[in-house]
């Protein structure tokens, strides 16, 4: 005697996970491209520092005393609601801009590289802003002189140095 296996409804078989279909490859090749052009993340901006990039510059957008409080070591400060009057003094437009604000619970970096591209900048936002930069144990200055504090577990490679990204 054999026994029927039970088959799924169509209903139970779709998670919602696929409710909407993944994109074709092109498309999604194509996204991913664009988001990359648009975007970057604290450990490549970290090691691209530490290995003496000077092919673009580190705009911290956020306001004076959060600046006070620790910024990304060499970063230049220029407040979101700043830049359209500062912009050109601070920044030569020849040089791509990457930009942070606090964290990824915050658009302020959204902002002010909007603000930058209306102005003719070639702009990056780093994702995880100042939080990420902390939380991966790298240096910041501060109006006191230069603070460290040790990697958080949860969010920082193990072996501290590279996700295998």
């Amino acid at each position: 005697m054999t026994t029927a296996l039970p088959t799924a409804s169509p209903l139970a078989a779709a998670s919602r996970v696929l409710a909407v279909p993944p994109a074709e490859p092109d498309a999604a090749a194509a996204y991913f491209a664009a988001r990359l052009a648009f975007h970057t993340d604290v450990a490549d901006v970290h090691a691209a520092l530490a290995a003496g990039a000077a092919d673009f510059v580190v705009v911290d957008s956020r306001s004076t005393p959060s600046w006070d409080q620790g910024h990304v070591p060499g970063a230049v400060h220029l407040p979101t609601a700043d830049i359209p009057q500062l912009a050109e003094e601070f920044l030569d437009p020849a040089v791509p801009v990457v930009v942070y604000c606090w964290g990824p619970g915050c658009d302020g970096a959204t902002r002010a590289a909007l603000a930058l591209a209306r102005l003719g900048y070639r702009v990056k936002e780093m994702l995880g802003g100042i939080e990420y930069w902390i939380r991966e144990g790298y240096e910041v200055e501060t109006w006191e002189g230069s603070r460290r504090t040790a990697p958080d577990p949860l969010t920082a490679p193990v072996d501290g140095e590279d996700c295998g990204c």
